[in-house]
């Protein structure tokens, strides 16, 4: 598959409603900070020296590797300079492929199995990554063209995409990856409680007294496995799941409890602080 020369975007957001494409190629230095998204990543590895850390999970990456990532995840790349980067990127918006599965044929799947024993790494068997690049190659071939029905062949093609990484999640051996993943157990055990449990106490004395260690080694791993202390990775994490409430409808002062946050002041300023609109703001753009 030929190269295209897109320019790297440290873009965060979406500018397109249902998906956006990117084929990227770099031979420099390049530095990506911790980030998340509201929408779901698709990571196509092509060539390089990449480690890619997701909450806490850190995946060496081999030629045509996948990584997915959903709407959810705090992740990396550590980029080792030497090497050509190349990787073809594409976000999806978690609405359009709510509306392209159906009752038998949840083509979320693959996003949500990234849950507490489940991996973002996908490295399919020949069969279907020969599949996915033909895919692909429609896809970009089409994306760049105004031809005749070029609209309804890039909803079909990307369609058509995620159905085939549903089947190579489906078909993923564990043991495959298992030596290119590598992470702490009791970490990955505390950030799946912090996840399913944002509006209890998480202090540092409840989770050092939960998961018996001490607060000073959970302080230091943590930050060692997922780049952020602890309170600052809760805090994040309460912040962007109080976007996602706000856009479901619900109220400002049912979010702050939901996520956790005593304090509704302390909410709203750091909601504002982070985000550059405060909730109020913020809830009402996305419902006009």
């Amino acid at each position: 598959m030929d190269s295209t020369n897109q320019p790297f975007t440290h873009r965060q957001y979406m500018l397109s409603d249902n998906f956006e494409f990117f084929h990227y190629k770099d031979n420099g230095p390049l530095e990506v900070e911790y980030h998340k998204h509201d929408f779901f990543e698709i990571y196509f590895f092509i060539s390089g020296d990449v480690t890619y850390i997701i909450e806490g999970k850190s995946y060496n990456l081999k030629p045509w590797d996948i990584i997915l990532i959903n709407n959810k995840e705090l992740h990396k790349p550590i980029i080792n300079y030497g090497s050509v980067y190349e990787r073809i990127v594409i976000w999806v918006n978690p609405d359009f492929i709510s509306r392209k599965s159906t009752p038998s044929c949840n083509l979320n799947m693959c996003f949500e199995s990234t849950s507490k024993n489940r991996y973002n790494l996908l490295r399919p068997g020949t069969e279907i990554l020969n599949i996915i690049k033909v895919i692909l190659g429609k896809l970009k071939r089409i994306l760049f063209t105004d031809s005749f029905g070029a609209e309804i062949l890039k909803e079909l093609y990307l369609t058509e995409l995620l159905v085939f990484l549903n089947r190579a999640y489906t078909d993923t051996d564990l043991v495959d990856i298992g030596d290119d993943v590598s992470y702490n157990y009791k970490i990955n055990d505390i950030i799946h409680y912090i996840n399913q449990n944002l509006a209890d106490d998480l202090s540092l004395d409840a989770l050092a007294s939960r998961f018996y260690s001490s607060k000073y080694h959970l302080l230091r791993e943590f930050k060692k496995h997922t780049g952020y202390t602890p309170h600052e990775y809760i805090t994040l994490k309460r912040l962007f799941t109080s976007k996602e409430l706000l856009r479901n409808g619900m109220s400002i002062s049912e979010v702050c409890q939901e996520c956790g946050f005593n304090n509704y002041s302390n909410f709203i300023r750091s909601f504002s602080k982070t985000f550059k609109i405060s909730p109020k703001k913020y809830a009402k753009n996305y419902i006009m």
